[in-house]
C-alpha cells in the first residue's frame, strides 16, 4: 500500500498525464478495502482511525519536499526488489516452486515491459523507469526459477 500511495504522489506530484497512474487509485482503494477487512474479523477496528491517520499525513508529507518525494519513490523501488529478492530465495532454498504462480509472474513482467514503453513515450522520467527495468528483470528472473524448478519435480 505504501508504494503505491508513493508512486500515485509521485506521478501527480509531477504532472504526469492522467493515463500512467489511473490503475494506481483504483488499486489503493482495493487495499484500503482488504485492510479494513481484515481489520475488522480480525477485531482491531480501533486501529483503523490511526491507519487513516497515517495515510493522510503520508499523503501530506510526501510532498512537503522535492527530495522527499524522491528519496521516498526510490525507496519504495527497493522495497519492492527485496520482497521479489525475499521470493527468490525461498525458492532457492526449498527448490519447489509449490503453489506459486509462473502465470502470474509472467504477466507482471509483461505489465513492467509495458510500462517501459508507455514511460519512455510518456514521461521518461528516470526514476520511474529504473524501478519498472528493475522488477521486470526481477519478475523474469523469478518466473523462469519458477519454470525450473516445476521441471526438476515433475522428472524426479
Amino acid at each position: 500500500l505504501f508504494s503505491f500511495l508513493v508512486f500515485l504522489r509521485y506521478q501527480i506530484y509531477y504532472g504526469y498525464p492522467l493515463q500512467t497512474y489511473l490503475e494506481y487509485p483504483i488499486i489503493i482503494a482495493q487495499d484500503v478495502i482488504l485492510l479494513l477487512f481484515i481489520l475488522r474479523f480480525s477485531g482491531n477496528m480501533k486501529q483503523a482511525l490511526f491507519y487513516a491517520v497515517t495515510f493522510g499525513g503520508g499523503w501530506y508529507m510526501l510532498t512537503m519536499r522535492k527530495w522527499i518525494i524522491d528519496v521516498a519513490m526510490n525507496l519504495c523501488t527497493l522495497i519492492s526488489a527485496a520482497s521479489k529478492l525475499a521470493q527468490l530465495r525461498c525458492l532457492w532454498q526449498t527448490k519447489d516452486s509449490g503453489q506459486v504462480s509462473a502465470l502470474t509472474w509472467s504477466m507482471s513482467a509483461y505489465t513492467c515491459a509495458t510500462r517501459i514503453v508507455t514511460t519512455v513515450m510518456t514521461t521518461n522520467d528516470l526514476a520511474v523507469l529504473i524501478r519498472f527495468i528493475t522488477m521486470l528483470i526481477l519478475n523474469i528472473w523469478v518466473t523462469a526459477t519458477i519454470v525450473h524448478y516445476r521441471k526438476t519435480k515433475k522428472t524426479d
